[in-house]
Parts: C-alpha cells; structure tokens; sequence
C-alpha cells in the first residue's frame, strides 16, 4: 500500500487540479453522452477520483487498492478498497456502467482476464464498459516510463480480451488522447476543448486507445 501511495504521490501529486479540470472537460464534451445521469457508475483504479468526482450520476463507486482514495473521494461517492480481480463488495449485475482509465497495464494477463470477468459480472445487461488505454502501437518509445507498467496492450489485444469475455466492442478509437500529462505538450484546458473537437489532430497526437464496449 506504501509504494502506491508514494508513486501516486510522485506521478500526479502536482497535477491533481489540472487533472480534475480535464476530467471534467473530457465528461462535458465526450463522455457524458455514454452515461445516462440514472446510471449506477463504477470508477476501477480511481486513484484521485478525477473522473467519477466529476460526473453525474445516480450512483457513483471509486474502486482502489490505495486507501487514500476516501481522501479525494466526493461525498456523493462510495469508495470500496479492494482488488479489481475480486469485487465482491458489488452484487452481480447492479452496475451501468464501468469506467477505467490507465489500469490494465498495471497488471498481469491473468488479472486482467479475472478484471474482465468481474466486470461483466456487476455490469446489468447491456451494461458498458468504457476504457482510456495506453496504446503501445504509438507509444512504445515511452510505454515502460512509468516503473509499475507491467503488461503491454494494444487496441486489438484489449478488444480480443473483451470480447472473450463476454463483450462486444461497439466504439474503439486506436488514437484519442496523448499518452500522458508528463508530456512536453502544454497543460491548456482551452487547447483541449479544442483537441477533442478535431478527429484528424487526436490521429496524429493521440497515443491512448478508447475503447465503448457492451455486455452481452
């Protein structure tokens, strides 16, 4: 628990407030029309809760190993310490949608695959999942700049994982957003608005997969 803490600490500690600005420009401008605000949501590695903080929603679950979590968690939001590879804190199919964002490559295959199953698990029928995924394709170069990257993934592969596990891919966008925000590229919220209103810039900056698919 020590180490993630301290490598949450040093990653984003001092960009906690830009990234809490982004994450609410990246709801208002692409991820609201995937959540329904009746919707139960679930955040898995929610670290600093930039994303399920800044959503609205009927019901809103951060899920993480690190216990500071209930730190920077919302009051509207519940916060489970757990293990994504075992989410027994959350019945079967209560869930609408679940959201992940840079975790997958955190663990091994057979997590991954246990992840999954769990995922579709808690999802209702038809439930979603929505992932932001480091793309090693156009990555590589800096992929393993961070000490606790362990699996490299790729669009395709992440979407095989899914869709053996019982989902169907509906949306993947190989390249959507940069890699990270320890790039040499400005931290401007208003360059983002932009960013995300332009398809053709996202196929030559974007380093990060998005992936929408449906529970079967």
């Amino acid at each position: 628990m020590n180490d993630l803490k301290q490598i949450y600490h040093r990653r984003f500690g001092k960009d906690i407030e830009f990234r809490n600005k982004m994450y609410r420009v990246l709801y208002n401008e692409f991820f609201k029309k995937y959540i329904p605000k009746n919707a139960v949501v679930l955040d898995i590695g929610a670290g600093y809760c930039e994303f399920i903080n800044n959503i609205k929603a009927k019901k809103k679950i951060a899920l993480d190993l690190n216990p500071d979590v209930k730190q920077f968690a919302g009051n509207d939001v519940k916060v489970i310490i757990s293990n994504s590879t075992d989410m027994k804190q959350i019945k079967s199919e209560t869930v609408d949608v679940v959201f992940t964002s840079n975790f997958f490559e955190h663990l091994y295959r057979k997590a991954i695959v246990k992840t999954v199953k769990e995922v579709c698990r808690v999802l209702k029928k038809d439930g979603k999942i929505l992932i932001l995924q480091p793309n090693i394709r156009y990555c590589y170069k800096d992929y393993w700049m961070f000490f606790d990257h362990i699996t490299p993934l790729d669009d395709r592969s992440l979407s095989e994982v899914l869709e053996i596990n019982g989902f169907k891919v509906i949306e993947c966008r190989p390249k959507f957003l940069p890699y990270t925000t320890k790039s040499k590229l400005p931290k401007s919220i208003f360059l983002l608005k932009i960013y995300l209103k332009i398809p053709i810039i996202q196929k030559i900056i974007g380093k990060q997969a998005y992936i929408y698919a449906k529970k079967l």
